[in-house]
């Protein structure tokens, strides 16, 4: 049963491919660290390859019709894309759906102070992180700043080449005594992940000739009011989010790795949509479903527990001329999906926490997960039995390389995705993904060959799901 090294599949020709579309990745995730610049950069795309505005679409009074392509934004950080099929979409539809948002820092609303003539930033982290990860890394602040005026400052310092950087401080190792001693989730604490952004105090008066107190926090705010056009009321109506600074670097001598923040879930984001392009026009309409808030529960507004994918598909169905409540519980109800979500790959370095038959490896192809959650299988979709083979005959049909995984021995921990959310409306969901080094950290890191395996599964699944 063990799954073969999907690097030997490829000939120098082929090998091509898959650098290729890694490196086309690379410049996704080093550009497009959160979710807000990954649907932009999406739309972009989506645009340029021929998709519509459903809006537009809507407005205009344009009927869809078999090969259309349309996609709806929500809220700047959910995003669904369509290709409308031959059959009618009662019928059901094949989803391919993945998140996009990824642990980070989170600015507070009320974020900046300054203690000892140093200016620091607040923050409320975001999923689940190993904190004292976080500390002594270069950090950049990417987000926007809504203002009272309806205008919207969009923010990312730290990634030019000329920005400054950001980071953490830890405590030097000469006087760590006490804090070696405390377990791994209380060395840094989260109140403080403060970030430090300057230290030069700002003049001793304002202009109305009484004493500044907080000189350096006062000139670190005049900075932000002349470069980026926002005042320090502005933080309550904002959302920065910090992040790894610095781009997405090839690992190893033979490039065959990826390392860089994000690859939880973009790594699967990106060739869910990349595959939306490979398939013409589909017997049954294809979506590419890209979600907000996974790491959180996926809750709100943008999250998979908003009415925003089936308001969506109705809107959809009635530009098809054919809409009705029960038709649309029967297209959900008949549709397949592929979560596609991230898995843990083994790891040589901790061999402890992994049962190797069940296990993910980097370079054996793309993952199939029949159920995620923790311990006795809770908050899992665990797919069936008879899904579990149409999804092997599919990938075994087109020559995709692919794996079976669960996260971790069964008492160890465990781990959730979307699917069970979709399985919901009694559709056939599984989960299907790229196995990763050190998710949740700054930094993750990813083999090529799965990430191009992951696109070959998702075009054979929309093709013939």
């Amino acid at each position: 049963m063990e799954r073969k090294n999907a690097w030997d599949k490829y000939d120098k020709k082929g090998l091509k491919k898959v650098m290729d579309f890694a490196e086309g990745y690379r410049k996704f995730i080093s550009d497009c660290k959160t979710e807000r610049e990954s649907v932009d950069e999406i739309i972009r795309m989506a645009e340029a390859d021929g998709f519509k505005n459903l809006d537009a679409v809507i407005k205009k009074g344009t009927k869809l019709k078999a090969g259309d392509k349309v996609y709806a934004n929500n809220m700047g950080k959910t995003l669904a894309l369509y290709v409308i099929g031959k059959e009618p979409m009662e019928n059901g539809m094949n989803i391919v759906g993945a998140h996009l948002d990824s642990p980070r820092l989170d600015l507070k609303q009320n974020p900046m102070y300054e203690d000892t003539d140093f200016a620091l930033l607040d923050t409320h982290y975001y999923g689940g992180v190993k904190k004292y990860q976080w500390v002594t890394i270069p950090l950049a602040l990417h987000g926007v700043v809504a203002k009272k005026d309806g205008s919207v400052v969009k923010i990312a310092i730290g990634e030019k080449p000329g920005d400054p950087v950001f980071t953490i401080t830890d405590l030097l190792i000469h006087l760590s005594a006490d804090q070696m001693t405390k377990t791994a989730s209380k060395v840094i604490e989260g109140e403080s992940l403060d970030v430090l952004i300057g230290s030069i105090p700002g003049p001793k008066q304002g202009k109305d000739k009484k004493d500044i107190k907080d000189r350096v926090k006062a000139n670190i705010l005049e900075i932000i009011k002349k470069e980026y056009k926002f005042e320090e009321e502005d933080f309550l109506s904002a959302e920065i989010e910090v992040v790894p600074a610095g781009p997405a670097r090839d690992l190893g001598f033979d490039r065959s790795m990826l390392l860089g923040y994000g690859h939880d879930d973009r790594v699967c984001a990106y060739p869910s949509y990349k595959a939306m392009l490979e398939i013409g026009t589909p017997k049954k309409t294809a979506c590419c479903l890209l979600v907000d808030k996974e790491e959180i529960g996926s809750v709100g507004a943008t999250g998979m527990h908003s009415r925003f994918f089936e308001n969506v598909t109705a809107e959809i169905m009635n530009l098809m001329g054919k809409y009705s409540d029960i038709l649309l519980r029967r297209c959900l109800k008949n549709s397949c999906m592929l979560s596609s979500d991230v898995s843990a790959g083994y790891d040589p370095l901790f061999p402890s926490v992994m049962e190797k038959k069940n296990t993910a490896f980097l370079g054996r192809g793309l993952c199939i997960n029949k159920y995620t959650g923790s311990r006795g299988k809770g908050g899992s979709n665990d797919a069936n039995a008879e899904y579990m083979a149409k999804i092997r005959k599919i990938f075994d049909d087109a020559d995709v390389y692919f794996q079976t995984a669960e996260l971790g021995k069964v008492d160890q921990g465990g781990g959730g995705t979307i699917a069970y959310i979709l399985a919901e409306y009694d559709m056939n969901v599984i989960d299907s993904g790229v196995a990763v080094l050190s998710m949740h950290a700054p930094c993750e890191t990813i083999s090529k060959v799965d990430l191009y395996e992951a696109l070959l599964g998702y075009v054979a699944f929309l093709k013939n799901a």
